[in-house]
């Protein structure tokens, strides 16, 4: 019974972060060479991965934000010697192979935290929470599209938070 006890003193307080809603925003998948690029393509394209973290207070006064991971995975082909000097038009398939944009939010509402508190909260653990469902989407998007699913690694939202505000500590010294 002492298990059960601690649910009715959370029910009374309010959790520091609530997840509303998660869903897709937006999502696009390409491939500018089909059919061709299938019977063409003869090496696993290299995928190159952009990754932003965007957040937005809903409404001013409100303790209600969009966070939103914003992937984009473009595959080219690798370099493949002969295709590369033929002339001054490439061949068929070569270049990009496929295109795969993803925007995946949840809006969260936080209570209780110190102002200090809710830019890491927002940019770095409600994008922890987003990860693996966009994760999924993206694997699933790219292997319904032929080819091999894009597996994402784990990221560093912690990382990427610091180094985005070493970068905007830097931009106003150098204006």
């Amino acid at each position: 019974m002492s298990e059960t006890s601690p649910a009715p003193q959370a029910a009374g307080q309010q959790a520091p972060l609530v997840v509303n809603i998660q869903y897709v925003k937006d999502l696009s998948f390409e491939v500018p060479g089909a059919p061709q690029i299938f019977t063409q393509l003869r090496a696993q394209p290299q995928v190159n991965i952009n990754l932003d973290v965007q957040a937005r207070r809903l409404e001013e006064g409100q303790n209600l934000y969009e966070v939103s991971l914003v992937i984009r995975a473009e595959a080219t082909e690798g370099a493949a010697g002969p295709t590369n000097g033929q002339g001054s038009a490439p061949p068929a398939g070569t270049g990009t192979v496929f295109v795969a944009e993803l925007t995946y939010a949840g809006v969260f509402t936080l209570s209780g935290l110190p102002d200090n508190a809710v830019e890491p909260v927002l940019l770095v653990e409600c994008p922890r929470i987003l990860f693996p469902f966009a994760r999924n989407i993206l694997a699933d998007v790219t292997r319904d599209g032929g080819f091999p699913p894009v597996l994402l690694q784990p990221i560093d939202f912690v990382a990427l938070w610091q180094a985005r505000r070493a970068q905007a500590a830097t931009q106003p010294a150098m204006a």
